[in-house]
């Protein structure tokens, strides 16, 4: 089997798996709201005060939480995918694509393109509820997040992939992600900003791909960022690629008794 077969065949599989588990779908949705409405909603009046919008660069807090929601929704989606990997070693679907007659470099970039593909569209059905409750959120930048969504995808997927390669219980996995989960979601700008946050904290932000997906989503959704946009999405590829080739070369030294 070539190469672009053996990633369309895998991408396939990773999106109907998604369509057909109407479950995950819902709390796609589900989840991201509950964050808006008893997150958002309540801290929203308690930045209601005269100059509290200079906090969030001129927007309201809801309108600022919002836009954050669509990076919350792939990064939680992508990297919480990775468990799959886990279910298929104990059905033992596994091992067959590791002796499959084809490249498995092929089979995991498919693999992860796939589950990408369906955490950005969790992500773009996020956005459009989020047109509903935050005022200012600009119609002409859906497109350049949604590709910062799939880059911010493409790089948790990868990390997800490798780090179940490591564990053969989904209880292991869930609790590594549950513990990288929350530092990372709240040093990277998507609940307050980053120029509020102690020195210590930014010098984790800095160096979180999540940070440059949120800034780069705000900017082309409300026209506020901390950072230049080509920054951006320079960095975030940058981050991306080295996520996506560790999981390649994890994948590559598999073994089917690990």
């Amino acid at each position: 089997m070539g190469f672009i077969k053996a990633f369309y065949v895998m991408v396939y599989r990773q999106v109907k798996r998604y369509v057909s588990a109407r479950s995950r779908v819902l709390m796609t949705v589900v989840n991201p709201l509950i964050w808006v409405v008893f997150f958002g909603l309540g801290w929203s009046n308690v930045f209601n005060f005269p100059g509290a919008t200079a906090i969030f660069g001129g927007l309201n807090y809801i309108t600022y939480l919002a836009s954050g929601m669509i990076s919350m929704t792939i990064f939680m989606g992508s990297f919480i995918s990775g468990v799959s990997v886990i279910w298929d070693k104990q059905f033992g679907f596994l091992k067959e694509t590791l002796v499959a007659p084809a490249p498995r470099s092929a089979i995991i970039l498919g693999r992860a393109f796939g589950d990408s593909v369906t955490t950005v569209i969790q992500g773009g059905m996020i956005l459009a509820l989020m047109f509903l409750i935050a005022p200012g959120l600009r119609v002409e930048g859906v497109i350049p997040a949604l590709i910062y969504g799939l880059m911010l995808a493409m790089g948790f997927t990868s990390l997800g992939i490798t780090l179940s390669l490591k564990f053969s219980s989904t209880e292991g996995f869930q609790m590594i992600v549950n513990l990288l989960t929350m530092p990372l979601l709240f040093m990277s700008g998507i609940f307050y900003p980053i120029s509020n946050m102690p020195d210590w904290m930014k010098a984790v932000a800095y160096v979180n791909p999540l940070t440059y997906a949120v800034d780069g989503m705000r900017y082309w959704l409300t026209g506020v960022s901390n950072f230049n946009p080509l920054y951006d999405v320079a960095l975030l590829a940058i981050l991306t690629l080295a996520l996506t080739a560790l999981a390649v070369r994890t994948f590559e030294k598999a073994t089917i008794e690990d």
